[in-house]
């Protein structure tokens, strides 16, 4: 009996490749090159099974030319490059990978949120560029982590993995807006309040942004929202592009609404809006918020886990529609 066929749609470690290969005849890609979505639809003919990063789209078009697909399965925590009810509606089974990267992104997200605060890229630009001649006492002086108020729009897995450090590590208030209220008992833990989202805005000192991107958060961030920041205020995020109207925070940040923003993702990345390329007070990385070696290698060995319970017969670990798993 043949094996079941493969595809790994970005490169992974080898190693992990190679559990595959003990299950099943598999296809890899050996660039960090992402295909054109024809491209993926080529190379998934005869395939049953989908290893996917966070940039491949699958949508109904996709699934309807690739009848034979039963599983996608994505190494990244958000999908939301899936479209996760047209695969319901033909039986395919979508997993990610969650938890195994909440502690490793949690802990760049405050990375992020300090860089920012303390205006480290800004001042190691002025050092490389020669320019520090003199000491002086307002020299690139930014804001206390220590103490300030600490405000998380997303409540979930990696925003009380932030608000922890920020109440026990930092001695930071807290303060958060979820659409759902935690139970009292999780909120003691964290020292977090639940407030409106526009009290949250205006109180917060360090806002970290850690909602899902979906129609209803898209945009949840812009003009008007920023203006109801303090003017000492940082952002932070590190969700998903779309979540923050990138155009709108660089035109706020260049007119100093608020002080400074810390960003790891963008609306159409890889591309960055070119106006915050142009400004000073914003620190940029390239999606890099899990990026250790434990902790990728941990997503890429859960999509594989997925894979291989999918389609030898087991329940995969992370299903997102295991309804389609009791037809």
């Amino acid at each position: 009996m043949s094996k079941p066929r493969v595809l790994v749609a970005r490169k992974t470690f080898d190693d992990v490749v190679d559990r595959l290969r003990s299950h099943f005849e598999v296809e890899a890609n050996g660039s960090d090159d992402g295909w054109s979505q024809d491209e993926l639809i080529r190379r998934l003919q005869g395939k049953t099974g989908v290893y996917i990063a966070g940039g491949d789209k699958i949508d109904a078009r996709l699934l309807d030319a690739c009848p034979e697909l039963k599983i996608v399965s994505t190494m990244a925590v958000g999908y939301n490059n899936i479209d996760v009810a047209a695969c319901t509606a033909r039986g395919v089974i979508v997993t990610n990978a969650p938890d195994v990267l909440t502690e490793t992104t949690a802990d760049f997200g405050f990375a992020l949120m300090m860089a920012t605060a303390r205006r480290i890229t800004e001042s190691e630009h002025f050092l490389r560029r020669g320019e520090w001649k003199q000491w002086a006492v307002t020299m690139f002086a930014g804001a206390d982590i220590h103490g300030a108020t600490l405000g998380v729009l997303g409540m979930g897995r990696i925003g009380a993995a932030i608000a922890r450090r920020g109440h026990l590590g930092f001695g930071m208030p807290v303060l958060y807006h979820n659409r759902s209220r935690l139970p009292a008992d999780q909120e003691a833990p964290l020292g977090a309040q639940w407030v409106e989202k526009d009290e949250l805005l205006r109180r917060a000192d360090h806002l970290i942004i850690v909602v899902p991107y979906s129609a209803s958060s898209h945009h949840l961030i812009g003009q008007r929202e920023l203006r109801l920041m303090k003017k000492t205020a940082t952002l932070t995020n590190i969700a998903r592009g779309g979540v923050v109207d990138d155009a709108a925070l660089a035109v706020e940040l260049q007119a100093g609404t608020i002080a400074a923003a810390g960003l790891d993702v963008f609306e159409g990345e890889p591309t960055v809006h070119p106006a915050l390329l142009d400004c000073e007070n914003v620190v940029l990385t390239p999606h890099i918020a899990s990026a250790t070696i434990a902790t990728r290698r941990a997503m890429s060995n859960l999509a594989v886990d997925n894979l291989i319970a999918a389609l030898t017969g087991g329940v995969p670990p992370t299903a997102l529609n295991p309804e389609v798993l009791k037809r």
